[in-house]
């Protein structure tokens, strides 16, 4: 073989041996240990007349702890809930169809630190929070028929100075109140806020029941805020002309009862899948039929907050 042919030949041997390579390293499907691959395809568009300020794609090998925080502790949220939240209950994974890398929280009837379930909470308090614009998540709730409360929401990022309610809450999706155990488990949703300067707390909460099941694939939830009001919406970017299913007036600072002295400020993002409690007014563990068949899960996809263009 000549000389120049065989150099030909061998750089053709090293250049195919490279992209074989580079083909088997590249992350198309799941590792053999489970761990989802980094790279998601997810199209997030940013809305017209926003800019980015943050977003978390969960696409990650594990959960970002940089912007979040995972909550360990079995002190049933004020709300007599049963579970006892785990760091073990927080992961991340791909959805059931396989196709989006998401954050996970699962719930679970076991025994554990003295309570029968164990389930999965995380905040972004003192690293990320925002005031005004525009919040999203896209997420896949669990069956909650009957006993399981899914919750995407925001408190006052100030809530270890000053406590709750002073903090105030702003509740974007809850499910799985009593109120739908008559067979509308999957379609009726809320939204709250709560505030005041102590105990009672002022609250407002506005119920709606979707026309169509939404705990059977991905929805999106959405919050629009800024100094005159709050509003929360359901797949939004399907149907931006659609009313909020929950809305307040935010913008009076009368008194210490005035909404605008408690939700005109720095909000953190939280995520958690309670398990019973006073929502969904089930306090026996055994009285949770959601956690009959096993193990349910709360998907997260993403999650992204906007600033409105002025």
């Amino acid at each position: 073989m000549k000389k120049q042919h065989l150099y030909l030949f061998l750089a053709l041997t090293v250049a195919l041996a490279l992209a074989l390579s580079f083909g088997s390293c590249r992350k198309e499907t799941p590792d053999d240990d489970g761990t989802p691959p980094f790279e998601d395809t997810t199209e997030v568009g940013t809305p017209d007349g926003y800019t980015l300020v943050w977003e978390d794609r969960f696409d990650g090998a594990a959960l970002n702890l940089a912007d979040w925080n995972i909550e360990v502790n079995g002190e049933g949220g004020g709300n007599n809930e049963l579970q006892y939240y785990r760091a073990e209950n927080v992961s991340i994974g791909r959805d059931p169809s396989g196709a989006k890398s998401c954050l996970i929280l699962t719930a679970r009837k076991e025994s554990y630190g003295g309570k029968p379930a164990t389930s999965g909470r995380v905040n972004t308090q003192g690293k990320r929070a925002f005031t005004f614009g525009r919040i999203d998540a896209s997420i896949w709730l669990p069956k909650t028929a009957n006993g399981l409360w899914p919750a995407f929401w925001t408190m006052g990022n100030d809530y270890r100075e000053v406590g709750w309610p002073r903090c105030g809450e702003l509740d974007i999706l809850e499910m799985g109140h009593s109120s739908g155990f008559n067979g509308r488990q999957d379609r009726l949703l809320n939204g709250a806020c709560h505030w005041g300067p102590g105990w009672p707390n002022a609250s407002y909460a506005r119920d709606y029941v979707s026309p169509v099941g939404i705990q059977d694939g991905f929805h999106l939830f959405t919050l629009l805020w800024d100094d005159r009001r709050v509003a929360t919406y359901l797949d939004y970017d399907k149907n931006p002309d659609a009313q909020p299913y929950f809305e307040m007036d935010i913008a009076s600072k009368d008194d210490d009862w005035s909404p605008g002295n408690y939700f005109q400020k720095d909000f953190f993002i939280l995520f958690n899948l309670a398990v019973g409690g006073n929502f969904p007014g089930i306090r026996d563990i055994n009285g949770i039929t959601a956690l009959a068949a096993g193990d349910a899960h709360m998907y997260i996809d993403y999650v992204a907050v906007y600033r409105k263009n002025e």
